[in-house]
């Protein structure tokens, strides 16, 4: 296998891997235990990334941190809409009345 082969199937399964776990975030529901923190550092590595493949000319690591940052900020948003969902929640159950939740 030629070294730009080897780089595309690489890429190909590191891009595979991220999207189904933010799949699975987004089908669980729940992202309980997941920084915000790892999609901000993520973001801003991926960019930073990019930005040096481009330079240097590297299209295998241009495509794979562009689609690595893609994957980050739909991580993130899916972090910031469970959030949202939760605290929402949490809010009407608090104001619901003590016996409305027995009915």
């Amino acid at each position: 296998m030629g070294a730009e082969a080897l780089g595309w199937f690489s890429s190909f399964v590191l891009l595979l891997t991220i999207g189904v776990q933010v799949h699975k975030q987004w089908k669980s529901g729940s992202s309980e235990g997941v920084s915000k923190w790892l999609f901000v550092g993520q973001m801003t590595a991926s960019t930073g990334f990019t930005l040096y493949s481009w330079k240097v000319g590297n299209w295998v690591f241009v495509v794979t941190n562009a689609l690595m940052l893609l994957s980050a900020v739909l991580g993130g948003v899916i972090v910031l809409k469970h959030r949202r969902a939760a605290r929402r929640k949490h809010a009407s159950q608090a104001r619901a009345p003590a016996g409305a939740a027995q009915a």
